[in-house]
């Protein structure tokens, strides 16, 4: 059992699911934190993690997690990864860990390996230019046998080490390159448009098993979700199981919970986007502990303890056969204009008996907003819960549309 978990960022769910369950746990992260931390008696330890020298990095935090007889590291946004990566390498005396954890942080050499051990993804490039974005979507539009006059192959491109959809861009012609790229996009990851319906898979990890699967399904990415999934995919739950433990297997994953993003066509082929290992956005832990009825936060952290028992593993986590009968889904609401100054919640949403409740909040005065990187900040969600996923897709897709910032 863990000594002390090292929490590898600022995240107050996780803080109070960890004193809940009564575990060890220090928190690193900025030190912006510090006098919030001490004035809630929060073991906190100070640390800038966008500074890597001499002086800054993991040798020199390990000596300060000491005084907690910290043990397990456990990565909660993405800017940590590495760095629990090199802690956790340390703590069981095996430098792989670390490369595995810059699997996760470079998504051309998580590519590599992935296609390596067998994995259906895209073709995808490291580029360092328009002009090598350009010369990409040729290669493409030649692989998929385009005439001229055709349009061109679609192409994404993504920064190897960013989290969602940051710097994230569709390019759908050489126009587009001209149009949307921009010099600091460079060097970053180009990869061709896999077809099909994206969905996520949450699978909590112990002993190099997956112990526990959610599925969750998006209806549209970066804007709402619910979970468990509906009844498409869950016909082939067992077929996913099956390539997340060949995921599982390739990326020598032993410990903690990963969050893959795959694509099925209507052909039953299932194609691998990308994987990270922290907490994953849009609340889907949240809408898994509701669903499910368990603390997926708390499950997350303590799923990175090699030395867990196996009786409190199980004790955490549903079993791997659940199924709940209610699903829970939820919309990010983004303002459409670039001032507001008011919120305006409809008539027909507080009468929905599907609709549960929301957080969003309305603005303090007219409110100029900034321009958003990737998908941006949210101002709240709109949540939902009931027994039909056909009905929970169509109130998620309606609400996406609704204007509740004016």
């Amino acid at each position: 059992m863990a000594k002390c978990f090292a929490l590898m960022g600022w995240s107050l769910p996780v803080i109070e699911s960890m004193q809940k369950l009564g575990k060890p746990f220090v928190v690193v992260s900025f030190p912006d934190f510090q006098s919030y931390a001490e004035e809630n008696n929060i073991p906190f330890v100070p640390y800038k993690f966008n500074e890597w020298s001499d002086t800054s990095n993991s040798l020199d935090l390990l000596e300060k997690l000491k005084a907690f007889d910290a043990d397990v590291a456990v990565p909660l946004f993405e800017e940590t990864v590495e760095w629990a990566g090199a802690l956790n390498s340390i703590f069981r005396d095996d430098p792989k860990v670390l490369n595995r954890a810059f699997l996760f942080r470079n998504k051309a050499m998580m590519k590599r390996k992935a296609l390596i051990g067998g994995l259906r993804v895209g073709l995808f490039e490291e580029v360092y230019n328009k002009e090598g974005v350009k010369n990409f979507m040729d290669r493409l539009n030649e692989a998929n046998l385009q005439i001229e006059g055709e349009e061109d192959s679609w192409v994404h491109i993504k920064p190897f080490a960013s989290a969602g959809t940051v710097g994230h861009r569709l390019l759908k012609s050489k126009a587009d390159v001209d149009r949307k790229c921009e010099e600091g996009d460079f060097p970053c990851l180009a990869e061709s448009h896999l077809p099909g319906t994206e969905f996520s898979c949450e699978a909590f990890i112990h002993g190099g098993k997956i112990r526990f699967l959610n599925i969750t399904e998006y209806v549209k990415l970066g804007y709402s979700n619910f979970i468990p999934e509906g009844k498409h995919l869950n016909s082939k739950r067992e077929r996913i199981m099956q390539e997340m433990q060949k995921l599982v297997n390739i990326f020598g994953i032993q410990y903690g919970m990963i969050h893959p993003e795959w694509f099925l066509t209507e052909n039953d082929e299932l194609s691998f986007g990308e994987v990270a290992c922290r907490i994953p956005g849009g609340h889907i832990l949240e809408l898994a502990s509701k669903a499910y009825g368990f603390d997926a936060l708390a499950a997350f952290v303590c799923c990175h303890d090699p030395n867990l028992p196996e009786e409190e593993l199980k004790e955490l986590l549903p079993a791997p056969d659940a199924r709940p009968n209610e699903f829970y889904g939820n919309v990010m609401i983004y303002p459409r204009k670039n001032r507001i100054s008011q919120l305006v919640i409809p008539e027909e949403l507080k009468e929905e008996s599907y609709f549960l409740d929301h957080t969003l909040v309305p603005p303090l005065t007219t409110q100029k907003l900034d321009t958003r990187e990737g998908f941006g900040n949210h101002f709240g969600t709109v949540n939902f819960k009931g027994e039909d996923p056909d009905r929970m897709r169509e109130l998620l897709l309606h609400y996406e549309n609704v204007d509740f910032y004016q």
